[in-house]
């Protein structure tokens, strides 16, 4: 596994992938800061695609993700993670409507915690998800880091 922390408008990232693909891409500030593995290696050039995306994104000039990704989890949270890259840029839906396209509208607070639980943000659009009253709830870098998201997606902000 290879890794970097980078610098990005909405503050630190902590970057890792290997040869399968981006594995995290995780806050370095907010409630769920997370630290590189001391088993992991300094990047040798394998993030340099997702690298050079990210920072396309942030300029609001790119909307979609092209480079692999291979999150590890259950079965169930790697179909939600899977769902939530269906959501368009741009756009929201409540954690009620991701378990009704998931086919369990009843798991939504199973729905939230794997949601909550992504390990490739922004890439992997949990910001996209909102509370069902349109407010926004719950996320890892913090709720202002998913409003300016979510502005620079509709075209209502900048983040560089």
């Amino acid at each position: 596994m290879q890794y970097r922390s980078i610098e990005t408008p909405i503050g630190p990232l902590l970057m890792a992938g290997d040869a399968d693909g981006l594995r995290f891409l995780l806050f370095g500030n907010g409630r769920d800061v997370v630290k590189p593995d001391p088993a992991w290696e300094s990047d040798r050039g394998l993030l340099k695609e997702p690298l050079r995306q990210l920072d396309l994104y942030f300029k609001g000039k790119l909307r979609d993700f092209d480079f692999p990704v291979a999150p590890q989890g259950t079965g169930f949270r790697r179909s939600v993670w899977a769902q939530l890259q269906q959501i368009p840029y741009g756009e929201t839906i409540s954690y009620g409507e991701l378990a009704r396209r998931l086919g369990h509208p009843k798991a939504v607070r199973a729905v939230g915690l794997a949601n909550g639980s992504n390990p490739i943000s922004i890439v992997i659009p949990c910001h996209r998800v909102i509370g069902s009253n349109g407010s926004l709830v719950g996320y890892g870098g913090g709720l202002p880091v998913k409003q300016a998201l979510l502005a620079l997606e509709s075209g209502q902000g900048r983040l560089l």
